[in-house]
């Protein structure tokens, strides 16, 4: 997938509960009319550790992100809920699957927007017919740019004394070159008077990749080997000393994937109580297993063991890993390749705790480990700092910190005797440190209508995200809530 991960869940909008007198009691309705949530977001990155072009280069990033989320209430006990989303984004790292295809003052090269496979024959050449490309530069490439969407359904049933929930959901997700489908389901039961929650879920996701492979690798699959026709006819390949040579070959001739898909399986415990009239603590285990092709196939590995090659401007290539380098760029010796199979475990708790009537603290940790050799550590502080009946601020401060996993090397450090290798810096070691602040509008009585749709809640959110490998990232996230009356 395109996003660091990078779709980041910052808003909760809550349900609303009411009372609703019926001819023997009053009865707590689950939610009392349907609430319409709007949200949107945007998020931008910078950074140089680029994972399509083996761990240096270009991490450019952008994604704007829209979603709507509706949820109705069937009757007393039972809410429908479903969130559609589209997120479009443009990668200049991605766009360099085809390095080769640019266009700008430096190039004259096809445009291949309309080639999902970023065809071989489409090439970017400077002023001297020499077909070029960079690490540094984005590409015009059809992997430049995409559209991420998604939908979601959930049913939620409550019991009569509102102490039992249930929910059974079933999602899909598709961009160019990857689809989910997913399902689940969780139960919770509150215990002590409704000061005790326990809950248990778990999910299913059955993922497919559509591969798209580097440009060089895909062309060398294709003619097998034959550096003569295809993508390769009458391209110059060079050695590290800027010579023409005819030696440059993947690792093993280069084995596209054979099993494309990938599924995944989590079961989720949650705990929680309510210690005092001030405060509640709540403690959460995960299980998540994955099994199939777990590597991304766009993803070139450089060894430290063989010889490079590249096609470009000979005299770049001493510059290649600057950012001075225009015009030249290294073939892959493979696709990143990683074990099949991933069990991943966080372990977290939350402390919540009520100052007074400004001020709150909410508290969170969570340590993780997998068997690919990964660790890390979550801390974060949110102070909600309410300022009025209608107007609350929530700065926050969150600290992340991993080990880098059994697999990774940077940039020409890998080793073409090694099983499972990439360069993905997702998987490096490295700290973070995010800093947010966000505000809510909260029109309690929903006195702003436009017919029968009255607004509940505006919310705003900004982050700034930066690590230790270089990599800086802002998120600016606004939601706006209604009911229909």
């Amino acid at each position: 997938m395109k996003h660091l991960q990078i779709m980041m869940a910052l808003f909760c909008f809550g349900s609303i509960f009411a009372q609703e007198e019926t001819p023997d009691a009053y009865k707590k309705r689950v939610l009392e009319t349907a609430e319409i949530d709007f949200l949107s977001s945007y998020y931008s990155q910078e950074g140089n550790n680029a994972s399509v072009t083996g761990g240096i280069g270009t991490e450019q990033l952008s994604d704007a992100t829209a979603t709507i989320v509706l949820s109705i209430p069937l009757n007393d006990d039972d809410v429908l809920t479903i969130d559609a989303g589209i997120s479009a984004y443009s990668s200049a790292s991605s766009s360099n699957g085809n390095p080769f295809d640019i266009t700008g003052a430096s190039g004259n090269g096809y445009d291949d927007d309309d080639d999902d496979d970023d065809d071989d024959n489409d090439r970017g050449s400077n002023a001297a017919g020499s077909v070029i490309g960079s690490p540094w530069l984005a590409s015009t490439g059809a992997s430049r740019s995409d559209v991420w969407s998604s939908v979601n359904a959930d049913y939620a049933h409550s019991s009569e004394d509102r102490n039992t929930f249930w929910n059974a959901d079933v999602s899909f997700a598709t961009e160019y070159d990857y689809t989910s489908f997913g399902f689940g389901g969780g139960i919770t039961q509150l215990f002590n008077e409704k000061n005790t929650t326990i809950g248990l879920s778990g999910k299913v996701y059955i993922d497919a990749w559509q591969p798209i492979y580097p440009t060089e690798l895909k062309a060398y699959d294709d003619e097998n080997g034959n550096q003569n026709q295809g993508f390769f006819n009458g391209v110059t390949i060079r050695n590290q000393n800027g010579n023409a040579s005819s030696q440059w070959k993947p690792l093993n001739g280069f084995a596209t994937i054979q099993d494309k898909g990938r599924n995944t399986y989590s079961v989720s415990f949650s705990f929680s109580q309510i210690l005092t009239q001030n405060a509640q603590f709540s403690v959460f285990l995960d299980l998540v297993k994955q099994q199939g092709w777990l590597a991304n196939p766009l993803q070139r590995v450089y060894f430290g063991d063989v010889p490079n090659f590249y096609i470009g401007n000979a005299a770049s290539i001493p510059t290649y890993t600057s950012a001075s380098n225009t015009d030249v760029f290294q073939l892959a010796d493979d696709i990143e390749r990683l074990p099949s199979s991933r069990l991943k475990i966080p372990v977290g708790l939350r402390l919540n705790y009520y100052v007074n009537e400004v001020i709150s603290l909410r508290t969170y940790y969570r340590y993780y480990f997998d068997d690919w050799g990964m660790q890390s550590n979550t801390a974060s502080l949110e102070m909600p700092i309410k300022i009025s009946d209608q107007f609350t601020l929530y700065p926050s401060y969150r600290y992340y910190d991993q080990t880098k996993a059994d697999y990774f090397a940077p940039y020409e450090q890998n080793l073409s005797t090694s099983e499972f290798y990439t360069s993905d810096y997702d998987l490096a070691q490295f700290n973070a440190q995010q800093f947010g602040f966000g505000i809510s509008y909260t029109d309690i009585f929903t006195k702003a209508h436009l017919w029968k749709v009255g607004l509940k809640s505006i919310d705003f959110k900004y982050n700034n995200y930066q690590r230790s490998n270089g990599l800086s990232a802002h998120f600016m996230g606004i939601g706006f809530k209604f009911i229909v009356d």
